[in-house]
């Protein structure tokens, strides 16, 4: 009796701790898992309810990290004046084009090899190339002063800046016809 009350009161101080924390429940139980239940203790009704008050905090937490990512400020790609949604990397080269951003970066790009567009960013910034095959929506840095998004594949040694959500067709569409104008803002 005296154990499952220690657990009980045990599983509360870490609900309440965890819910001030910017670290879901799961999160913590990978970085340290916690057995709150012997592998000899039978199944009670005290161990379920145990099992779903932990539960809660995670859903809480959660959504207060969406809520936190909705107001944090991202950097948004325009091609062409058409704003497309981008999965960015998390790298110092993204980190320093979002500071690159802050006032707004117009690129102007050129077609390359029927595969991309090309376009210089204006200076020079942090690059990690590693031997890449590139797919359509991919946007690399090149030689860590162009910027490059493909609408085709190739291979060659580049630094990964972001993945442009769009199908194959639809950046064939917006990037095969002419050199185009890529805008960089933050929002």
């Amino acid at each position: 009796m005296k154990r499952t009350i220690s657990l009980i009161i045990l599983v509360l101080l870490s609900c309440t701790v965890l819910s001030g924390c910017g670290k879901t429940v799961k999160e913590v139980e990978q970085a340290n898992p916690v057995n709150t239940v012997d592998a000899d203790a039978e199944d009670t009704s005290e161990e379920k309810t145990i099992d779903q008050k932990a539960e809660k905090p995670e859903t809480i937490t959660e959504y207060e990290s969406v809520t936190e990512q909705e107001n944090e400020i991202i950097m948004v790609m325009t091609i062409n004046n058409k704003k497309v949604d981008v999965t960015w990397e998390n790298n110092a080269s993204v980190a320093e084009l979002k500071e690159l951003a802050e006032d707004g970066l117009t690129i102007p790009m050129s077609m390359y090899g029927g595969f991309e567009q090309v376009g210089p960013i204006g200076k020079s910034i942090t690059r990690d190339d590693k031997q890449t095959t590139t797919s359509a929506g991919d946007i690399v840095l090149y030689s860590g002063n162009q910027l490059v998004v493909f609408y085709g594949s190739n291979s060659w040694a580049y630094t990964r800046i972001g993945k442009i959500n769009l199908t194959e067709k639809e950046l064939t569409n917006l990037l095969s016809n002419g050199d185009v104008t890529i805008t960089l803002s933050m929002e």
